[in-house]
């Protein structure tokens, strides 16, 4: 998959750029989501696999997604098509979807805990983390009952462990060495 990522990059970067210049990020955002789904479909891929050309496998593809695509959007095709990279396109819609959210300012939050948070805890939790990230909250929370009590919230690459298990793993750890 970092493969793709890498190949993607550079494509999602330039719709980005473009989509900022336009002011037209939500539409692109919509279209690359679509064409992300048609190009990861089992059927609409074997489909593409047996178009003998790139042109043609671009035609076909734009002809799959009807108005879903406007002419930037097949012009991205086309040339994702010509250089044999239509199976990034997933991964340029995943990474689209990431630079929207940091232009944004946006970040998505997991929230483990052992019972269902009510809504003022929530609501107190989202206060907390977008004052501690400086961005808008937007919360996943599930339950899981080995972690006893606490939360474990994961925001990027930050994990921050406030369960009993976890300072239960900790404890066991420090009292081992």
């Amino acid at each position: 998959m970092s493969e793709l990522t890498t190949i993607a990059r550079p494509y999602a970067k330039a719709a980005f750029e473009l989509a900022v210049e336009k002011g037209t990020i939500e539409s692109w955002n919509e279209m690359l989501f679509f064409a992300g789904h048609v190009a990861s479909n089992e059927k609409a891929s074997a489909l593409l696999a047996g178009m003998p050309t790139a042109t043609t496998q671009a035609e076909l593809f734009i002809q799959i997604c009807a108005e879903q695509l406007n002419e930037q959007g097949q012009n991205l095709v086309k040339v994702m098509a010509e250089n044999g990279r239509l199976i990034a396109l997933p991964a340029v819609a995943q990474l689209f979807a990431k630079f929207k959210a940091e232009y944004d300012k946006e970040i998505d939050v997991d929230v483990i805990s052992a019972t269902p948070l009510v809504a003022a805890q929530q609501e107190s939790l989202v206060a907390a983390l977008e004052k501690r990230f400086a961005r808008k909250v937007k919360l996943n929370c599930s339950e899981d009952a080995a972690v006893v009590g606490g939360l474990i919230i994961k925001a990027g690459d930050t994990v921050i462990d406030g369960s009993i298990r976890g300072k239960l793993n900790r404890l066991a750890t420090t009292l081992q060495s």
